[in-house]
């Protein structure tokens, strides 16, 4: 398929708090393409998270438009927003939301499940998906028999099942140490350079220069869109303050 996987135009999201009006998203306009791995990074309150909310078809904008591979996302009701998420996009979260009292191949099939998958292709897909990440051997195991990198394998494993258009990578490294951080990082990584179109939420520059492409939030607006390596001159010559006048 032809154009940008995303495209965002003039997108506001405004609330009501109080008698004050809040701009989380002030107007922001974003492209990724296809096969692109983009960091979105900005400190807590910055409206990284409600830009994340509306990329994964978890909210709409109080106004804007909002295309995902095409689709007008930005009209849309709960029910389709919940149909394109299943279809379009693999989530993976900061504390793995893996479902307790299930094995590991019943928390990857879940996607899966909602979409109707047949149940012994679910099955085949989920344990293809496990495979990938190396946990095929751990099948049977419940998510508390495993370590923070290993659910949020897990994790991955899940987001990979339905053959997503978009990764949404929430904070994937927020739950885990240095060591294990890395090694998801550099699975991020691999799976960009198979073809996956990723994006990456984070507070952490040192975690945003591991993409290719940032966009950093400041009060609800971006301030820089760029390459990494354009964004970790400014950050390393000590400028992080001259984007946010």
């Amino acid at each position: 398929m032809e154009g940008p996987l995303i495209e965002l135009k003039d997108i506001y999201k405004i609330y009501q708090m109080g008698g004050e009006e809040v701009r989380a998203n002030d107007g922001i306009s974003l492209t990724v393409e296809r096969g692109e791995f983009v960091a979105i990074v900005g400190k807590s309150g910055s409206g990284k998270s409600t830009l994340m909310n509306i990329i994964g078809a978890l909210d709409v904008p109080t106004s804007g438009s909002y295309l995902l591979g095409g689709e007008d996302v930005d009209q849309m009701s709960d029910d389709q927003l919940a149909d394109i998420r299943n279809r379009m996009i693999g989530f993976i979260f900061q504390q793995y939301n893996l479902l307790p009292k299930s094995n590991l191949l019943e928390n990857v099939e879940l996607p899966l499940l909602y979409a109707k998958v047949g149940r012994e292709e679910r099955r085949e897909r989920a344990m293809k998906s496990l495979e990938r990440v190396g946990l095929a051997e751990k099948w049977r195991n419940m998510p508390n028999q495993l370590s923070g990198g290993q659910q949020q394998r897990v994790s991955i494993a899940r987001a990979l099942a339905g053959n997503p258009s978009l990764i949404l990578a929430d904070e994937p490294t927020g739950a885990l140490d240095s060591r294990t951080s890395r090694e998801v990082l550099d699975f991020l990584k691999e799976l960009n350079q198979e073809g996956n179109t990723i994006i990456m939420i984070t507070h952490d520059n040192s975690i945003a220069m591991e993409a290719k492409h940032v966009v950093r939030i400041h009060d609800g607006k971006i301030n820089f869109n760029g390459d990494v390596k354009e964004y970790a001159a400014i950050i390393q010559a000590g400028n992080e303050k001259y984007l946010e006048q």
